[in-house]
């Protein structure tokens, strides 16, 4: 090969196969390990030089170091037990062998004895309770029996606030569960003291004021620990099964409604009617009352002049009114009479007197109109 015929039977470095001469064209041949005998590394030489580097490292040892990470992670796994974060809307509660204490721990960074002590963390912020809503089994817990015999389903909702955390967390065994059943006692008893009615449309802003008051009550004679700050009535309807019956109720109630309202708006008109033609018949006999009362008091007074007049001069007052009765009697009678003392003058047309006057004749359709059947 060329490498031979170069090098005198070396390989490409310079270095032949049996020789003397290893090095390569740089002046040296390839690294080999170091090994005794030429063979791989020792382990054990590797572990003693490590060994001797730790030991410049860590004073003691190995097995004195060892020691000393173990406590240095056996105090930093201490502190981390021992400090503890409160977020803005939470509160701590502490406790030293299981027994709380006094003070309340508010937002931020805190330190307690782990594992001499503990601590409780509770939510502050409105949480909302949904009572009465179908379960998965298919059953409602919000059937009810109103106080006129009726069953509605309610579902209502409570929101709270957790005001004393201590007693949140140490008074009662499991406080949410107590809130609810104490809800749904509440809303029970004050649904079965009133109609229906009441809880479907009329008062329910009421009831709802009611129940509230009645579980903050009860809740604080638990020591709960519990503010209730609302209840809201979110649904209120009969059961399934009996729907299209109340329906039909509700539509009769409606109609005997619209009646009775239309029985009053006749009633007041009719009424109107009446009082107003009772007035005016009231105006009318007052104004002929005083019509006849001043009729008769003028004839009175008329009387009471003539008589006065009589008084004066009887004789001329009694011809004066016998001529004058006379006068009336005889207006209308077909008789003349005529003083035999005095003459009568020929031509005095008496026959035209007494005869009656003939009528106008009157037009052909005023002549049929007259005319009787």
């Amino acid at each position: 090969m060329p490498w031979s015929n170069q090098n005198g039977g070396g390989g490409p470095w310079g270095g032949g196969g049996g020789g003397g001469n290893d090095k390569g064209p740089w002046g040296q041949g390839p690294n080999r390990p170091r090994g005794g005998n030429g063979g791989p590394p020792d382990l054990d030489d590797i572990i003693r030089r490590g060994q001797d580097k730790l030991k410049d490292v860590v004073p003691g040892g190995v097995n004195g170091g060892a020691a000393l990470l173990a406590l240095a992670a056996v105090v930093a796994f201490w502190l981390i037990q021992c400090v503890y974060t409160v977020q803005p809307d939470e509160r701590g509660v502490e406790l030293r062998f299981g027994k709380p204490k006094d003070e309340v721990s508010m937002p931020g960074l805190h330190f307690h004895i782990w594992p001499l002590e503990s601590v409780e963390v509770v939510k502050i912020t409105e949480q909302q309770q949904n009572i009465g809503a179908k379960a998965a089994s298919g059953n409602s817990t919000g059937l009810m029996l109103t106080g006129d015999q009726n069953i509605v389903n309610v579902q209502f909702s409570v929101l709270f606030t957790v005001s004393d955390p201590k007693a949140f967390l140490f008074n009662l065994e499991d406080p949410i569960e107590t809130l609810q059943q104490v809800s749904e006692s509440a809303m029970r008893e004050v649904v079965g003291r009133r109609p229906a009615q009441d809880i479907f449309r009329d008062n329910r802003q009421q009831i709802a004021q009611e129940v509230k008051s009645t579980i903050q009550t009860t809740m604080d004679r638990y020591k709960s620990g519990i503010s209730v700050n609302a209840l809201a009535i979110e649904d209120a309807a009969p059961p399934r099964e009996v729907s299209n019956a109340f329906d039909e109720v509700q539509r009769a109630e409606q109609d005997e409604s619209r009646f009775v309202e239309l029985a009053n708006q006749y009633s007041n008109q009719q009424l109107g009617q009446a009082r107003g033609q009772a007035a005016q018949n009231r105006e009318e006999a007052l104004a002929y009352k005083d019509r006849v009362v001043k009729e008769a008091e003028g004839e009175a007074n008329r009387f009471s002049s003539v008589y006065e007049q009589y008084k004066k001069a009887p004789e001329v007052t009694r011809q004066r009114l016998y001529i004058e009765t006379m006068e009336q009697v005889l207006k209308n009678s077909k008789r003349v009479v005529v003083d035999g003392q005095q003459g009568v003058v020929p031509y005095l047309p008496l026959n035209e007197m007494i005869r009656p006057a003939t009528p106008k004749p009157q037009p052909p359709a005023q002549q049929q109109q007259g005319v009787s059947p």
